[in-house]
């Protein structure tokens, strides 16, 4: 799609930022004993090792026995909350028959993206029907699509997924043992509360620019959460704050942070990442990889049956890694990693783990 027809939902989100992210951008939380319940309260999720798939016995949902659903591609569908009608586009694999259980990727888009450009960025969809699994990319709210992130009961974003599972549970065959969520930028914050307020039902998270441990999150279980964030991202900083919003509002190329500069020890999503570490029991000193001369791969040492990794790219900006759509606009989103594919290595991060019985 060329950038002048992305420009109109870019300047949105500018917009969008300056008046939703700015009161609530704060990518850490507290993490003292009130916040955080202790990790031995708490049931672990079950876990294969790096590159496996957890391979314990699914937990059927009602679709298995009546679905009717058969290979569907982009399919938008409608879910009723609270009297206002909600919708999302739903991909299933080729090979499912309303009889097998099948894993759920829910992808949620970023401010202003709205659900049909995100299918674009992160291609979900097509890698779920490569892999077996069904991928629903729901539809935030507003003429400015977005994410209500608050931990609070009352959030209707929260009550939506709440629908939506419980529609795809009876309208698809999935294994409700193997349900997961990820999204990009104001998607990766809804992704992160839903890893604190339902830890029953997402298996594991991976947020990308936009993970967050946010003020009173207490999962009822250490949750896996995988976190990509870039160095020089130009909206969401890496070091925490909302960075060139006049760039955004103008459509122009924004100013880019210095990559260099980047605190890995810092404020910010390394926080986020640490508190989410703690949260889950992992050690608190990491180990770090170098992947690619660009991208390095934080990882903590934590209990079975949990892990939290962090992918960052130097010089990586507000993007999709491995996304040629991102590329194509990344004069205005910042520069786009190559090197990773972030749909393939969430996946792949997803696959390891299940809820415990």
């Amino acid at each position: 799609m060329p950038v002048a027809r992305v420009r109109p939902f870019l300047v949105l989100l500018g917009a969008a930022l300056a008046a939703t992210v700015l009161p609530t951008c704060s990518a850490g939380g507290d993490t003292s004993d009130a916040a955080t319940p202790s990790t031995s309260q708490r049931p672990p999720s079950t876990a294969a090792g790096p590159g496996r798939t957890a391979e314990g016995p699914a937990r059927p949902s009602p679709g298995c026995a009546t679905s009717a659903t058969r290979s569907v591609t982009d399919e938008r569908r409608t879910v009723t909350v609270d009297g206002t009608e909600r919708w999302y586009l739903l991909t299933t694999p080729p090979e499912h028959d309303g009889r097998t259980p099948v894993p759920l990727v829910l992808d949620f888009h970023g401010l202003a993206e709205g659900a049909q450009i995100h299918t674009l960025m992160a291609s979900y969809g097509r890698l779920g029907q490569e892999e077996g699994f069904a991928v629903a990319v729901p539809q935030g709210e507003g003429a400015t699509p977005a994410w209500k992130v608050g931990l609070d009961a009352a959030n209707p974003d929260v009550r939506f997924v709440d629908a939506l599972l419980d529609q795809l549970g009876e309208q698809l065959c999935l294994d409700t043992s193997r349900v997961y969520a990820t999204g990009l930028s104001n998607g990766a914050f809804m992704s992160s509360t839903l890893a604190c307020v339902r830890a029953d039902r997402f298996t594991a998270v991976a947020p990308v620019a936009g993970v967050r441990f946010p003020d009173g999150c207490a999962p009822s279980r250490p949750v896996p959460v995988l976190a990509i964030h870039g160095t020089a991202d130009p909206i969401l900083l890496f070091n925490g704050g909302v960075g060139d919003l006049g760039s955004a509002l103008a459509g122009s190329p924004p100013t880019l942070p210095p990559g260099p500069a980047a605190d890995l020890e810092g404020a910010g999503y390394p926080e986020a990442v640490r508190d989410w570490a703690a949260a889950d029991g992992c050690a608190a000193v990491p180990t770090d990889t170098r992947v690619t001369p660009e991208v390095l791969r934080r990882t903590y040492d934590c209990p079975t049956g949990t892990a939290v990794v962090f992918y960052v790219l130097d010089g990586g900006g507000h993007s999709w890694p491995g996304s040629e759509f991102s590329k194509g606009i990344e004069s205005i989103v910042g520069p786009t990693n190559m090197d990773l594919d972030a749909s393939r290595v969430t996946w792949e991060f997803f696959r390891r783990f299940q809820l415990p019985s």
